[in-house]
């Protein structure tokens, strides 16, 4: 049986786009399966202590910027620092994932165009014509998919995905869940991808 890992992350979150590539590939690697659980970060910083960016000091405001640099060019990426439609409202695209997921397709493919829209393309993802045209670029048939995700259904996995998150640890984007242990960010996949290889037991917090 495949191991699972749950995937927690916001479309909005840069570090969850610059992980997402090698996430998937460490995945397939190890033929682990993926459980997709998008996450209003807004709630989830609520929840666990952290704040948005823009109420972080100045210092480790100026700190992400030098890490985004450092991380496009350790991944080899060509993205805007502060592309024009970011931030936006994420509730849509968060949705539109979790749509995709309760039809049992693939939402990998639209991810990865999701993604390099906002960050590489200027595009806006609270638009639902730009997420409509990246889903059918992807396949997918976004006439239903928009109407599931704008329902009462996604809407409550959104909300069960979020308290999933909290009860599991989760306080931030992206964070990998493997066997209950809690891989945050995607500076971190190096110790899951050591963590998948070796069948090692899960870490947990010692008091």
């Amino acid at each position: 049986m495949p191991r699972t890992i749950d995937y927690y992350f916001s479309m909005s979150s840069p570090w969850a786009y610059i992980g997402h590539r090698p996430f998937m590939a460490i995945a397939a690697r190890h033929g682990a399966a993926v459980n997709y659980k998008p996450v209003f970060l807004g709630r989830v910083f609520a929840q666990t202590g952290g704040l948005p960016l823009p109420q972080r000091h100045p210092v480790r405001q100026r700190y992400r910027l030098v890490e985004l640099q450092r991380w496009r060019e350790k991944r080899r990426m060509s993205f805007n620092l502060q592309p024009r439609f970011w931030p936006f409202e994420v509730n849509l695209i968060d949705r539109f994932v979790i749509a995709i997921v309760a039809a049992n397709k693939d939402p990998d493919p639209l991810m990865r165009g999701a993604m390099t829209g906002v960050w590489e393309e200027e595009r806006n993802l609270a638009d639902p014509l730009v997420i409509a045209e990246l889903a059918e670029a992807a396949g997918l048939d976004s006439t239903s998919l928009l109407q599931a995700a704008q329902g009462t259904m996604t809407e409550a996995l959104y909300a069960l995905n979020l308290e999933n998150a909290v009860a599991a640890d989760v306080f931030g984007s992206p964070a990998y869940v493997l066997d209950g242990e809690v891989f945050w960010g995607q500076d971190r996949l190096e110790l899951l991808d050591d963590a998948l290889a070796s069948g090692r037991p899960p870490y947990r917090p010692t008091v």
